[in-house]
């Protein structure tokens, strides 16, 4: 069991879309004294609530979040910027006599936090136009099936209508010679992770029919609470466009396209056709970060699907934090 002077400065739950990431984040909060920091490249935009299942502002209030609303829809936020911030609040945490509890489904956040990432070419406008140009008459297909020549590992990460990350592997290749994949092993120069051997914890479904039915029932949440009417919103503003990765996060791509096609006034039919293509979409991106889980090292493995999945996650917690204070009323 460990004492207040053994208690690591942070842990970390990741886990698919829709595994329970937050319930379990929560009650580790009214048991501990944790602050969560949020690891997931859509929480961070500001005015997409929805479709991103933001925590909610009791749940918000409740425990301290970071990470979160912290970017114009208009701006990008990079692994790089991640790390960064991530390293500073895990020790301004640490500070306040608390643990960083990093949470979220970003997997390549938690690779370069954990295994560091190699310095990338920067974008380079003329050669991303030139791949865009021979995906226009080859299709995008083909050019998963060129990054499979040139970069095999990256490649089987990504589906072939994942446009914008093969697109950004061929424009790495293209402009260095080394595929992406070389790029993400961190290196020599690569800082000791801050999360401790034992303490990446990883929600995993032993039965994906499960996870599926939970996809489902949050998207078709995420339509009734007015998912339509905030992608609608954002696209009013005027200065927001369809290739910008916040506008490309699942559930946002899916709606902006409909908005595009049908106007502001999709029929009954053309929601139904949204709702599958909404939900296949979110099942594709679990299938990609379980990909991406089952390649991380040192990972304890708890079953999200398990009907005491909730209680193996805080004897977890228990064993890092030490007992656990006197739950609020």
């Amino acid at each position: 069991m460990a004492t207040a002077a053994q208690r690591p400065t942070c842990l970390a739950i990741a886990g698919p879309t829709a595994s329970g990431k937050t319930a379990a984040a929560l009650a580790m909060a009214e048991r501990w004294p944790v602050e969560i920091v949020s690891v997931d490249s859509a929480l961070v935009y500001r005015g997409m609530d929805i479709g991103t299942a933001k925590p909610s502002p009791a749940e918000r209030a409740s425990v301290r979040h970071h990470l979160i609303d912290i970017r114009d829809p208009l701006q990008a936020y990079s692994a790089a910027e991640f790390v960064s911030d991530a390293r500073q609040l895990i020790t301004d945490i640490a500070a306040r006599g608390k643990t960083a509890l990093l949470v979220g489904g970003t997997m390549l956040y938690f690779k370069a936090l954990m295994q560091g990432l190699d310095e990338m070419p920067r974008a380079d406008a003329a050669v991303r136009d030139a791949i865009a140009a021979r995906a226009q008459v080859l299709g995008w297909p083909a050019l998963h099936a060129e990054l499979q020549q040139v970069d095999p590992v990256s490649a089987a990460r990504l589906f072939p209508n994942d446009t914008q990350r093969i697109q950004r592997a061929l424009e790495v290749h293209a402009l260095s010679g080394r595929p992406l994949s070389s790029f993400q092993t961190g290196g020599a120069a690569a800082r000791p992770s801050p999360i401790a051997t034992g303490a990446f914890l990883s929600l995993e479904p032993q039965d994906r029919t499960w996870l599926h039915q939970r996809i489902a029932a949050r998207f078709d949440a995420m339509l009734a609470q007015g998912l339509v009417d905030e992608v609608r919103a954002l696209r009013v503003r005027g200065d927001l466009n369809a290739e910008l990765p916040s506008m490309r996060c699942v559930g946002y791509r899916q709606v902006w396209e409909l908005l595009e096609a049908a106007g502001d006034a999709p029929t009954d039919a053309q929601l139904a056709a949204l709702r599958d293509l909404g939900v296949f979409a979110t099942r594709q991106l679990a299938k990609r970060q379980l990909t991406w889980m089952r390649s991380m090292p040192d990972r304890v493995v708890v079953p999200c699907d398990a009907p005491d999945a909730l209680q193996r996650v805080l004897h977890w917690a228990q064993a890092h934090l030490g007992a656990p204070r006197e739950e609020r009323s």
